[in-house]
């Protein structure tokens, strides 16, 4: 998992459990609270909106960027990260 960040080494080494959406890389303090707002306050709750997308990178990222005004580079880190976390874990 070289050229990973520590945020995403983190995350992806246990299960999910009832982490924050903070805990999730490329979702700062910002994002958060405008995910929170509407109703995405954990991890899990941001898993199942990727999940509801069938993992659809497009999908995933034009969700967070058009709803939640995430960066380009944010909903992507968000989207590799559930990505590989669904690998090791579903």
């Amino acid at each position: 998992m070289s050229g990973m960040s520590e945020k995403f080494k983190n995350f992806v080494a246990e299960s999910m459990g009832d982490k924050d959406a903070t805990e999730l890389p490329g979702i700062g303090s910002m994002l958060a609270e405008r995910l929170t707002e509407a109703g995405f306050e954990k991890a899990y709750h941001v898993l199942g909106q990727f999940l509801v997308f069938g993992k659809d990178e497009d999908l995933f990222v034009m969700w967070l960027t058009e709803s939640f005004q995430a960066s380009f580079g944010q909903a992507l880190d968000c989207y590799d990260c559930l990505y590989r976390w669904c690998d090791l874990f579903l």
